[in-house]
């Protein structure tokens, strides 16, 4: 992502090249055929991949420029590990961790400035750029002037697919990072991005343990809704999900008695969903596909919906942690086993099923 003031005549652009990825470079691109002045910064939050800061080495020999590092406060650092250890965003989200090696240095800066320009597409994220404007007021930060609307939010690929940014960096020929060759689309810091799946939305690999509503970190805390719950997808909000003969829909009830051992008279694979999680929707046809085929095998298949007034019930007894969360419930086992994989395809699944059965 880019921020840019425009003071006294100079184009000052400030770049996070660890957030969005392509966009990053391909706005210092759009920057420098301006011909006009501009300077870099980054955020680094100190758990960078090496290959990012081998990215940051090789903007600024390409571009000629040095690259304004803004660092989180050590004391702030220091005092969050100490009294959650090194990864506690795994097991209380990222937001803490996020707001101290971000969104404070981020706040810092942006003090400084009357605008800035971010790179995030509509396309990134469905569930919370989907609405994104070209320009708006900024709803979260400050700018010079301070107060409310004292800062402007410039969204210029808005409205771009990613594939033609991609097509603008080769035909220009820039520096690009070089875990985008191995799968990571959106990176951002190390022990918090993995690389995606063909067929995986590019910001699965964000934040992986949580809900596809929560993929922000606080820099743009104004996409968010206030009801997260509900988060629509190509109109699909009011429609189920896995809707089959050999498929049957759990309910609260249903799901506490297959939890009961004594009541489990055979194996049951089970997926608890949103209808409006775009992950859910793209395993839709496998779940289907998987269903057909362990019919009159043994092996029930079922759905249960898990959002809303249910979520906190699946959090605590189900092992929910994102949607799709997949069990496998034995019929000799007193406690259900997760699907570990990313991997949401039919053969997948079936593999998980034959192993367990």
């Amino acid at each position: 992502m880019i921020l840019a003031s425009f003071a006294n005549g100079e184009l000052l652009l400030v770049l996070f090249l660890f957030c969005s990825g392509a966009e990053d470079v391909a706005l210092i691109e759009y920057a420098k055929l301006t011909g006009r002045p501009f300077r870099v910064f980054s955020l680094d939050t100190g758990r960078l991949n090496p290959e990012t800061y081998q990215f940051f080495d090789a903007v600024e020999k390409h571009y000629g420029i040095r690259i304004e590092y803004m660092f989180p406060d050590a004391v702030e650092v220091q005092a969050l590990v100490r009294s959650k250890g090194l990864f506690s965003f795994y097991e209380d989200g990222h937001q803490e961790c996020c707001r101290v090696r971000k969104v404070r240095p981020l706040r810092r800066a942006l003090k400084g400035l009357r605008a800035w320009i971010t790179g995030q597409r509509k396309d990134q994220s469905p569930g919370t750029r989907s609405e994104v404007p070209v320009v708006q007021v900024d709803p979260v930060f400050e700018g010079l002037e301070g107060g409310a609307g004292s800062l402007i939010k410039w969204n210029p690929v808005a409205n771009v697919d990613g594939g033609d940014i991609w097509k603008f960096l080769r035909a220009m020929e820039v520096p690009v990072n070089s875990l985008h060759s191995q799968g990571y689309v959106s990176i951002g810091c190390e022990p918090c991005t993995r690389a995606v799946l063909p067929g995986q939305h590019e910001r699965e690999g964000r934040w992986w343990w949580e809900d596809a509503k929560a993929k922000e970190c606080g820099l743009h805390k104004g996409n968010l809704k206030q009801d997260a719950q509900e988060v629509p997808v190509n109109g699909t909000a009011n429609r189920d999900l896995f809707e089959g003969k050999n498929l049957v829909a759990l309910s609260r009830n249903g799901m506490e008695n297959l939890l009961k051992l004594e009541k489990r008279e055979e194996p049951w694979i089970v997926v608890l969903y949103a209808p409006w999680c775009q992950f859910c929707q793209g395993m839709e046809s496998s779940y289907v596909e998987l269903a057909e085929k362990l019919a009159g095998s043994g092996v029930k298949v079922g759905k249960f919906q898990a959002d809303g007034e249910q979520k906190e019930f699946a959090k605590q007894e189900l092992q929910l942690g994102s949607f799709p969360t997949i069990l496998f419930f034995p019929k000799h086992s007193s406690r259900p086993i997760k699907y570990p994989s990313e991997q949401r395809d039919v053969d997948s699944l079936m593999a998980f099923v034959n192993a367990l059965r």
